[in-house]
């Protein structure tokens, strides 16, 4: 319970971090972060795969690099899903997914 708690929280700092650096994205306040983490993580488990499933020839054709235009569906869907947290464009989502996943795993290792 501890460890998923945790996660969250990391997850809710990746993604205040993530505001600051990728232009195009905004967050309202830290309990909208937590509340988008929780949403990122719902998300990722229960949509992606499915998504992940019906797009599996597109990864292989482009050995794995559609993953990230996944990230960026999903980051995207998560802000529409939240209040308060915005996405402007595509290419912010792209960009924003692909600076969230280097700030989660960072944070990861430092807190584990």
């Amino acid at each position: 319970m501890i460890g998923l708690i945790v996660r969250l929280l990391i997850n809710a700092l990746a993604l205040v971090l993530m505001t600051f650096i990728v232009p195009g994205l905004h967050l309202a306040s830290f309990s909208t972060a937590i509340f988008a983490a929780l949403v990122w993580g719902l998300v990722n488990t229960l949509v992606r795969p499915i998504f992940s499933f019906f797009t599996f020839p597109l990864q292989i054709l482009t050995l794995g690099l559609f993953t990230l235009v996944i990230n960026a569906a999903m980051l995207a869907l998560t802000a529409k899903l939240v209040p308060g947290f915005s996405i402007q464009s595509f290419s912010s989502a792209f960009i924003g997914a692909l600076v969230l996943s280097i700030i989660s795993l960072i944070l990861t290792h430092i807190f584990k």
